[in-house]
């Protein structure tokens, strides 16, 4: 045995030198610099940023001249002008991107649960045949506005077609904008018609298992269309759902302390004003704030036990990130099948909108999703 004065001193194996008590860390985005924008976070994609600048999109927001207890008719207004923005932007983007090739597209009109009309866009590999991976997608905008007819959509749709699926973009109203103010559940229950109608007729479409997928409010969509079909005995229509920075707790105004992401990022090309805005605009009465058919983080164990596999897709930079991770972890404890990814250096959505600055993002994306598709 060793004598003691050769022995290591066991008070410091295995650790490291003290940090001195005037030295702490550095916490990230707004957390640590309550004035940062996008733009200063060292954290920040810079091909994404440097894509954003002829539109300021990686400034600070600007606080919008209203709050969420202004009267509903100038919520509207801010709506309908907000959804002109978007859609502005996002053809601009889209334009930059090089046309997909090789995706055949046909156009669909339904019935809706209500007795209304639905549009479904349909796009698919040309000269595909045999039963490919079905997705029903649903598009973003808070469920408030924006279009599955824009430029940017229609993009989406392609490459995920040109990828070896079948996509069906649905058309649900929106709770304001220039196709009318719906508020919920008529979104949802558009969601589910074109879901019930893409079941119905998969042998037509050569769609095998159908997965259902949508961004931001169509990540809301995603979620509560799932819950619905689950509810109504329909779950087996859904073979899995690929929920992608979902906007799902509704709690914008209170902005609870446990989503620490909506104080990190806030002002991140989201602004937690504007997004407690859209969800009073679609849910005017506040009578589904806690209804996880409207804010699917609101569910219980009870309504997440047997559903399909889930995949949840976030953004680093998202102050929605942390409500998709909660409700990854709700998945886990309820038992489902559910893997959770973070795309590190993008803003909300930034793997769909900036797919000519960061190529290779989108289409680790795009891989993602077509792969979970054809592993179930």
């Amino acid at each position: 045995m060793a004598a003691a004065k050769d022995r290591p001193n066991a008070n410091h194996l295995g650790k490291t030198p003290t940090m001195t008590t005037d030295v702490q860390p550095i916490l990230p985005g707004r957390l640590g610099n309550p004035g940062m924008a996008l733009k200063d976070d060292p954290r920040a994609d810079r091909r994404m940023l440097a894509a954003m600048v002829p539109f300021g999109l990686g400034e600070g927001a600007v606080p919008p001249p209203f709050t969420v207890d202004s009267p509903m008719e100038q919520l509207l207004g801010f709506c309908a002008a907000n959804e002109a923005g978007f859609e502005a932007v996002f053809g601009a983007l889209a334009a930059q991107m090089p046309p997909v090739e090789g995706v055949t597209r046909s156009v669909e009109v339904i019935k809706g649960e209500d007795g209304n009309d639905i549009t479904l866009y349909i796009h698919r590999p040309t000269g595909a045949s045999g039963p490919l991976p079905g997705m029903l997608h649903i598009h973003g905008g808070g469920m408030v506005f924006l279009e599955a007819a824009g430029p940017l959509y229609c993009y989406w749709r392609d490459r995920l077609a040109a990828s070896g699926m079948v996509i069906v973009g649905v058309e649900f109203r929106n709770a304001a904008g220039k196709h009318g103010v719906h508020a919920f559940p008529a979104g949802l229950n558009d969601c589910s018609s074109a879901l019930h109608w893409i079941t119905a007729n998969k042998t037509m479409l050569g769609i095998g298992k159908l997965i259902v997928s949508g961004e931001s409010g169509g990540g809301n969509l995603t979620l509560a269309t799932t819950l619905k079909a689950s509810r109504d005995g329909r779950i087996g229509e859904i073979a899995g759902v690929y929920a992608m920075c979902p906007y799902i707790s509704g709690a914008y105004a209170d902005r609870p302390a446990s989503l620490t992401s909506l104080y990190e990022n806030d002002g991140y090309f989201l602004e937690w004003v504007i997004m407690s805005v859209l969800a009073k605009v679609y849910d005017p009465g506040g009578a589904n704030t806690t209804n996880p058919l409207a804010w699917p983080w609101h569910s219980a164990p009870a309504d997440l036990a047997g559903l399909p596999p889930h995949v949840i897709s976030v953004n680093e930079l998202d102050p929605l990130r942390d409500e998709g991770l909660a409700y990854y972890r709700k998945l886990v404890d309820a038992g489902v099948k559910v893997t959770a990814r973070t795309v590190n250096g993008t803003c909300h959505a930034g793997d769909v909108m900036f797919g000519m600055a960061m190529p290779e993002t989108i289409a680790a994306t795009v891989r993602d999703i077509k792969a979970f598709a054809d592993s179930l």
